[in-house]
């Protein structure tokens, strides 16, 4: 995918303006659904607060890069991308840590409980944290102050952006990382067999609330990646504002799309549904009688025709439930 930029002119014609899209777009995505993937995948539940986290960690990487200068102001020599970087880890970890908090004071509680009931809960969870964190964002956007801004790279004639290429080298080693968890080590094990059933787990000894908290921290983690991604060029220059919460509601098609308990399947979901509204954009945007905005219809166009026929998803596992 990397390769592929290289030879895209982007923004300058529409092959260029797609290809800059569909990548955004589709690693964007991608984070997000690895983030809720990796939290159902280990409790079951279907996390509605994945969008609200998203926006807190791109605000604590703005807060702390911009406002606490956090450790820039101890580092005042120090080159701008090397101070911006240490903002942002240090961002991302109180946002894992949140996340963490957050499992233990709201959904531990609910351990035994229905699904249904749980999703429920973070759905409120989710209007606590939008509400709190719009109210510390304010009616303007607050910029990351990245070091790239809106700059592109050219290389022998051929446009480069920044951002769009370190967030396929994100999203893959994400990928690997995760894959790598859930099957090559012993807490992935143990997530597996707390999602398959929770009393079988607690009794082969493993620690279910100890799951439940370590899928939340990383789940959070992933979705402050994305808010970042999405607060910054090509996608919003400006910086992360009070709709940035919003945005993860469009990675659920690309969720059910690749399957709710695939990790592989959130990333081709991610780049699918990334593809398609980045055609749609290009060019049915033109179409008079399709309206404005019909480009963020198409991924829930997308998501219904695959459901139609793998109603699980392109790589989810199926279930049989006798009623």
């Amino acid at each position: 995918m990397i390769e592929a930029v290289v030879f895209a002119q982007a923004g300058t014609t529409p092959a260029g303006r797609l290809l800059v899209d569909f990548l955004s777009l589709g690693s964007i995505y991608a984070l997000l659904a690895m983030g809720f993937v990796i939290i159902f995948k280990a409790t079951q539940v279907l996390n509605f607060a994945h969008g609200a986290l998203a926006a807190l960690g791109a605000f604590l990487v703005a807060s702390f890069a911009t406002i606490l200068q956090v450790p820039g102001r101890w580092m005042p020599d120090a080159p701008h991308w090397l101070r911006w970087s240490l903002s942002v880890l240090a961002a991302l970890a109180l946002a894992t840590l949140i996340g963490m908090v957050l499992e233990r004071i709201v959904i531990r509680p609910m351990l035994g409980e229905e699904l249904f009931a749980v999703a429920i809960v973070t759905l409120g969870l989710d209007i606590v944290l939008r509400t709190v964190t719009n109210d510390f964002i304010g009616t303007q956007a607050r910029p990351l102050g990245d070091p790239f801004g809106t700059n592109v790279w050219t290389i022998e004639g051929f446009t480069l952006i920044p951002w769009t290429i370190i967030a396929q080298v994100v999203t893959t080693v994400v990928l690997v990382g995760l894959i790598a968890l859930f099957f090559r080590s012993r807490l992935g094990i143990a997530m597996r067999a707390t999602a398959f059933d929770q009393e079988a787990a607690r009794a082969q000894g493993i620690d279910v609330g100890r799951v439940f908290s370590i899928s939340w921290g990383i789940g959070a983690f992933l979705a402050g990646v994305a808010g970042v991604f999405l607060s910054l060029f090509p996608r919003r220059a400006a910086g992360v504002d009070q709709s940035t919460a919003f945005f993860a509601f469009a990675a659920f098609p690309a969720i059910i799309l690749g399957g709710l308990d695939s990790v592989v399947g959130a990333v081709v979901g991610g780049f699918a549904i990334g593809l398609a509204q980045a055609l749609a954009t290009e060019f049915l945007a033109g179409i008079s009688f399709l309206g404005v905005g019909f480009a963020g219809i198409v991924p829930y166009l997308l998501m219904l025709a695959v459901l139609l026929i793998r109603p699980y998803g392109l790589f989810g596992s199926e279930e049989i439930r006798r009623v």
